[in-house]
């Protein structure tokens, strides 16, 4: 008997569980294309046997035309329609159920896909529809924006038509204000350095008319003159110090 190279597995026999749960991914992960697959199933690994060369023994060299004995030409009918069978016929099988396996998978393919795009056809429906309904909303929002913005500029105008306007003579009373603001600055610096001198003068009639020191005595008009001196100083103090407080609650009024 002749041995024969064995036929290549056919796809739909594989023992891949994922594969047989997805048949989808049995297309993607398929080694080739499924042309050179078929290819494979339908090549064929011995040929059909030459009846003359078989039969050329029984041959004589002057009669060609005899006839082999019956034997052998069952034997090569046998062993022909063997390799018919085994190379040919078996083989076509094989590629007609992987073809039409493969059919089966693009069909299931085929509906799959055709789910799908029902599937983005609906949601495109629906995702349309919102944003029909968004479009609304965001119109209704922007003229609602609008017309509070208006309202807003209508009340910021009102606002600023009642606040306070200076006419030119309160602008200059305010420019005099603040002038007499830093003239009493400066009256302030004034009196807190005669306040320092008074003190200064004091102090020293105090060391004068102690006994520790040599006295210094004054006449009767010297003494005068110095207390004259002293009122005078006195009363511009108290006068100055009566127009601050004056301008003082003329400003907080």
């Amino acid at each position: 008997s002749t041995v024969h190279a064995a036929s290549p597995p056919l796809l739909c026999t594989r023992e891949d569980a994922q594969v047989a749960a997805s048949p989808l991914r049995l297309l993607a992960e398929s080694q080739g294309s499924f042309e050179e697959h078929v290819r494979s199933l339908l090549q064929r690994g011995s040929a059909n046997p030459l009846l003359l060369r078989n039969l050329s023994p029984f041959l004589r060299a002057d009669d060609k035309d005899a006839a082999p004995p019956p034997e052998e030409c069952l034997q090569l009918l046998s062993r022909a329609t063997q390799v018919f069978r085994e190379e040919y016929i078996l083989k076509q099988d094989l590629a007609r159920e992987e073809i039409q396996q493969r059919v089966k998978l693009l069909r299931i393919q085929k509906k799959k896909q055709l789910e799908d795009l029902n599937y983005c056809l609906q949601e495109r429906k629906r995702l349309r529809e919102m944003a029909e309904r968004l479009a609304d909303k965001y119109e209704e929002a922007k003229e609602k924006q609008e017309d509070i913005m208006n309202r807003m500029k209508k009340v910021l105008r009102s606002f600023q038509s009642r606040l306070p306007v200076l006419s030119d003579s309160e602008k200059n009373m305010k420019k005099e204000l603040q002038g007499i603001h830093e003239q009493l600055q400066q009256l302030s610096n004034a009196v807190s350095q005669v306040k320092m001198k008074m003190e200064y003068q004091q102090e020293k009639v105090k060391k004068g008319s102690s006994p520790q020191k040599p006295r210094i005595t004054f006449s009767a008009y010297q003494r005068k003159c110095i207390h004259s001196v002293l009122k005078e100083e006195g009363e511009h103090i108290r006068e100055m110090v009566k127009q601050i407080n004056a301008i003082r609650s003329l400003l907080n009024f």
